[in-house]
């Protein structure tokens, strides 16, 4: 928690103020039983009825000066706290963009959204609580305390024995019961977690007619989160039988004593009723000294959760800026003895890859499912750093750039299209944000998708729902590789992104891509082999190894996996469809 205080900092007028006046409150409110006491003593004993108006006045006053203390708590508390969550929530978001892809698959994304919603709240509640009842509740239950002792030392005895009985059973209780909620919490994780699949995917568990079985497995785990509510519940059910036994004893024994004083006339009426409101202030007070207590004990819980992201660091480096970086080669892309081992997996993705790309050229990665592709070309842009050898673009190690150089050189259309909520036109300048309408236009023809566009309303304003929802595969598709065109890259690579288009549709794209001026260098990753029956090169994969590489005609005669991948999609291969690049 003390990491996450420096999100304060600026919010230290705040974080003072609210206390302050919280105490004010307290201290008021301190004062209206001794009113009290004063009205029964002198007023009604004396049948003084100005002097009662002139107290009741004094307990209006007091009224209003404590709730002008409690609003102006209240407004700075929740200034300093919603003030710390957004800063929090800004540098999650700035710790999470910087994290590289290996980080993002180690946490999982439902772990990173957890601890920037619901953990970043628990802090936000905790701080808002911390503010306004850390100091007020203890400064309640002494100050009532020693007042009481002001009233009559004899009778305030019982305080001394009801205090620390009180305090026994609702930190006892605390004791008990805060494991049990982190066990909820988890419970409540799993439940979450759940929720979240069966939205995400609601289409595929529909299509495999698994709606029962989903129901049923979140069903378990909702019942799972249940049995542990209702075993913390009951726990914390005793709190207030106890408590108010444990006050009613110590009231009973006030007025007993009281009583008796007051018969004997040691001890005023309206000193008894001032006891029973202290009496009364202490137990709310400890009460919400309880609930703060648990509450903060969850923040902090979930401040750990938050700080350990916050602590992780991205296992990939970069150069603050790039160095003039002449070019010294025509190789665009090269590998050298290239692997490849994710984090936490026991054998590696890629093995001793080795090949180089010319400027301008165009090559087909293809390989069965599983082969390594993916891996392969996302090493290109940098995603993954390579676990051995050199992955150099334009003649230089990809280490040696700075992030925004090298991505800019290198586009890449992934192999799920994802569209973000907003117009066309927002889609579209996240290649080019100081693109003109002309070059949008463009790089919408290329990538086959004007007539899309034209036939919206709005055209490049019309609307793209999250996720390009209520756009097909093949238009999110084209969309997305107009947004990757739009930056014009030096290396544009397609990562299977082309999968929902016609043959038609992909041959077009292939060529008026081959016409572009400057012609980038072109990875085409793709199960089609007609997609790359005229690349200048064709990088074959198989179990993250490299099995042939060559030409399409050198492929067909001497690599034993392309011709099976070829004959498995053609009939003939003398009458071939034909491709264009």
């Amino acid at each position: 928690m003390k990491k996450l205080l420096v999100f304060l900092k600026d919010y230290k007028k705040e974080s003072v103020i609210a206390p302050c006046f919280k105490m004010l409150e307290a201290f008021f409110d301190l004062f209206v039983p001794l009113v009290v006491a004063s009205i029964i003593n002198k007023g009604i004993k004396n049948g003084d009825r100005a002097y009662i108006y002139q107290m009741c006045g004094v307990l209006l006053l007091l009224a209003v000066v404590g709730l002008t203390c409690a609003l102006t708590a209240q407004y700075f508390a929740a200034k300093a706290a919603v003030g710390f969550s957004a800063k929090l929530r800004r540098a999650l978001f700035e710790s999470v963009q910087s994290l590289s892809f290996t980080e993002l698959d180690t946490q999982g994304t439902a772990v990173l959204m957890n601890r920037m919603t619901s953990d970043v709240n628990q802090l936000q509640n905790g701080v808002n609580m911390a503010l306004r009842l850390l100091m007020r509740s203890p400064f309640i239950v002494f100050g009532a305390m020693l007042l009481a002792f002001r009233v009559n030392a004899r009778a305030a005895l019982v305080f001394v024995v009801v205090i620390p009985v009180l305090f026994v059973i609702v930190f006892g209780i605390i004791w008990l019961t805060l494991p049990l909620y982190k066990k909820v919490q988890e419970r409540l994780d799993q439940v979450l977690r759940r929720t979240r699949e069966n939205l995400t995917g609601v289409r595929v568990i529909r299509a495999f007619h698994r709606e029962e079985e989903e129901i049923r497995d979140f069903h378990e785990a909702d019942a799972a989160l249940k049995r542990e509510q209702i075993h913390v519940g009951k726990i914390s059910a005793l709190m207030n039988p106890l408590t108010y036994v444990v006050v009613n004893l110590g009231i009973i024994a006030l007025l007993a004593s009281g009583g008796k004083m007051v018969n004997i006339g040691t001890m005023e009426q309206g000193d008894v009723v001032a006891m029973l409101d202290y009496m009364s202030q202490i137990l709310v007070e400890l009460v919400k000294l309880a609930n703060t207590v648990v509450l903060l004990a969850r923040a902090m819980a979930s401040a750990h959760r938050v700080s350990d992201v916050l602590e992780l660091e991205s296992s990939m480096v970069f150069e603050a800026q790039t160095q003039d970086l002449t070019e010294t080669t025509d190789e665009m892309i090269a590998f050298s003895n290239v692997s490849l081992t994710y984090a936490g997996a026991g054998d590696a993705s890629l093995e001793n890859l080795n090949f180089s790309v010319k400027r301008g050229q165009t090559v087909g990665i293809i390989g069965g499912t599983g082969s390594g592709k993916t891996s392969l070309v996302h090493l290109i842009p940098r995603f993954y750093d390579a676990s051995e050898g050199v992955v150099c673009v334009g003649g230089h190690d990809v280490k040696k750039y700075d992030k925004a150089k090298l991505r800019s050189m290198v586009g890449i259309v992934m192999q799920k299209a994802v569209l973000f909520r907003g117009t066309i036109r927002e889609n579209l300048l996240w290649g080019n944000p100081n693109a003109s309408d002309e070059q949008l236009w463009e790089a919408l023809t290329i990538a086959q998708a004007k007539e899309i566009v034209q036939g919206k309303e709005k055209g490049l304003d019309d609307w793209v729902d999250q996720g390009g929802r209520n756009l097909s595969g093949g238009q999110r598709q084209r969309l997305a590789i107009a947004r990757t065109l739009v930056g014009k890259p030096q290396i544009l690579i397609l990562d299977d992104s082309a999968s929902a288009l016609d043959y038609a549709t992909d041959a077009k794209l292939r060529q008026a891509i081959a016409h572009m001026t400057p012609k980038p260098t072109l990875l085409i990753v793709s199960q089609r082999a007609a997609s790359m029956l005229h690349a200048d090169l064709i990088i074959v994969l198989d179990d993250g190894k490299i099995v042939g590489q060559g030409t399409h005609e050198q492929l067909l005669e001497n690599c034993a996996v392309y011709q099976e991948i070829y004959d498995s999609q053609f009939d003939d291969r003398q009458t071939a469809g034909k491709g264009v690049l």
